[in-house]
């Protein structure tokens, strides 16, 4: 079937490109900028409270890590010059690099990046399980600071080199003391760009400028690792909620990269000579099904299992993706192709089984009259819009009262969060995807921890496999670390706590006058070079 470009979005998309040129100020002629259209807008600018990567890759923007990992998932320093490691394997005393500088210029302190470890800690799985073994974390003076843990252990390492998720970024002392569960108001890092806040518009644009002051590391860049080095002025992020208006702007020459591009939307990009299509990523992303564990029915376990065997993985990623080019059915909680693969629990989250998913109802006596099922489904970020409706169809197959309730992926981000009955604003199901940094092992897939209201959005409390994470934490030995690897997915399979769904890979787009993209899980506009047109 032929596919011709929309008179009324292109109509659109020139309107809309029309008010960036009569809108916020823009910089001078000779200024270099990128402009671009990320995965969704962002309104929630504080990347240790949220685990959504439109803020994770604002938080790559203008803040930096102390720790980065490139594409084949080796640890390097990045803010750091050096770490050394005690005889016994339970201290490490850390190093900065000289001459690392805040956006306000003062300069970056080991107590700074003390407080901003405590902060991020609070908030992330993996950073639970760090302070759980740690005994005590302080400044030395101004450039070192040492962590010292009750067992020998790397745990510190892994933990400060995680790239996705919520990334253990570093801010001044004054910021990191905010309460983990209180939004900052101060945007300031000591990363490659700094935030323009005067020309942020909450819907319509967010806009960096090249931090000036910034010194990267000598090695090229890859993933989060190496060099970030800036070769433009400005970069741009602009909101375009429809996707097809996104698509013209960039085959027109008014956008220059476009973070996510509809499948469905490829052939319009194809035969474009100025536009180029890549996948970027190529470990890809997991997408997953996560259940509230506080509100009926899924506080009942066979209830959650019904739902689980009710979903296929093929009816999903042929909603989501279609071309098969780009996705691949996978048993494996911990990501098929890596280290902790595993196929326990295969028979319920590949090949929906409507059948047993009747019988568990009818076992865990449901009433669809009482208790109706609210998934949350967004309406403006591409791959995320069709998990929720596949996830409906299946579970009023197996015999569920299934309520759809539509929204922008910002308000989702928002309602997930809340613990509230259904008839307070509650939910029962959201659907999301993870990046493969964020759940290539048992702590970083921050999805399977279950200790309750500290778990992730959905609040699963599964002793169980808190006692194998921390073994997987404390163990050495791979071997060992891939069993427990397989006995921690087997429970999460069977107590509910998430079903994955299939992996699948996203190509971004971009204008020719753009080269040198870094490849990895993130979108960073470091080692970008934009020539003339």
């Amino acid at each position: 079937m032929g596919i011709t470009f929309s008179a009324r979005r292109l109509c659109a998309a020139l309107a809309f490109t029309g008010a960036l040129a009569t809108g916020a100020a823009t910089p001078a002629a000779a200024a270099t900028q990128i402009t671009a259209v990320m995965q969704s807008d962002i309104r929630v600018l504080d990347p240790i409270i949220t685990t959504a990567y439109i803020t994770r890759n604002f938080g790559y923007m203008i803040f930096d890590t102390l720790l980065g990992t490139d594409v084949q998932g080796k640890i390097h320093p990045q803010m750091l010059e050096k770490w050394d490691v005690s005889a016994d394997g339970k201290t490490y005393t850390f190093t900065l690099r000289p001459g690392l500088k805040w956006h306000d210029g003062a300069p970056v302190t080991a107590a700074d990046c003390v407080m901003s470890i405590k902060r991020w800690a609070a908030q992330d799985k993996m950073g639970q399980i760090m302070t759980q073994l740690m005994t005590d974390m302080k400044p030395i003076d101004a450039e070192h600071f040492s962590m010292s843990f009750s067992a020998p252990t790397d745990l510190a390492i892994r933990a400060l080199a995680k790239t996705s998720g919520v990334p253990p970024f570093m801010m001044p002392e004054r910021i990191a003391r905010t309460p983990p569960t209180e939004a900052i108001k101060e945007y300031i890092g000591s990363g490659p760009f700094k935030m323009v806040t005067a020309e942020f518009k909450p819907g319509v644009q967010i806009v960096f400028e090249k931090n000036q002051d910034y010194v990267p590391r000598a090695e090229p860049p890859s993933g989060t690792a190496g060099g970030k080095v800036v070769n433009v002025d400005r970069v741009k992020w602009v909101t375009m909620p429809d996707p097809m208006t996104a698509v013209n702007a960039l085959a027109s020459g008014e956008i220059d990269y476009m973070e996510q591009v509809p499948y469905d939307m490829l052939p319009l990009l194809e035969n474009q000579p100025d536009v180029k299509l890549a996948v970027l990523d190529p470990t890809g992303n997991q997408t997953v099904m996560r259940m509230n564990f506080l509100n009926p029915p899924f506080d009942n376990k066979l209830v959650r299992q019904a739902a689980m065997y009710a979903v296929d993985q093929q009816e999903v990623l042929q909603a989501l993706v279609g071309n098969p080019k780009y996705y691949r059915t996978c048993p494996a909680i911990f990501g098929c192709g890596m280290p902790f693969e595993s196929d326990a629990g295969a028979d319920v989250t590949v090949k929906g089984n409507i059948e047993k998913a009747k019988a568990l109802l009818k076992e865990a006596h449901y009433d669809p009259k009482t208790q109706p099922v609210v998934i949350l489904q967004p309406t403006d970020l591409g791959t995320v819009k069709a998990q929720p409706i596949v996830i409906a169809q299946a579970l009023r197959k197996a015999g569920f009262n299934v309520k759809l309730e539509a929204m922008d992926w910002q308000t989702l981000v928002s309602r997930r969060a809340s613990m509230a009955p259904l008839d307070k604003g509650g939910w029962n199901i959201f659907s999301t995807n993870n990046v493969m940094a964020d759940v290539i092992d048992p702590l970083r897939a921050f999805g399977v921890a279950a200790n309750g209201k500290g778990a992730w959005f959905g609040w699963p409390d599964v002793p169980a496999i808190e006692k194998l994470r921390m073994q997987f934490a404390l163990s050495g030995n791979p071997d060992e670390q891939r069993k427990l690897a397989a006995e921690i997915q087997q429970l999460v399979i069977d107590e509910g706590v998430l079903l994955p769904m299939g992996q699948f890979t996203v190509p971004t787009g971009y204008r020719s006058t753009l080269s040198h993209p870094v490849n990895g899980p993130i979108s960073v506009f470091w080692g970008i070079i934009k020539s003339a047109k």
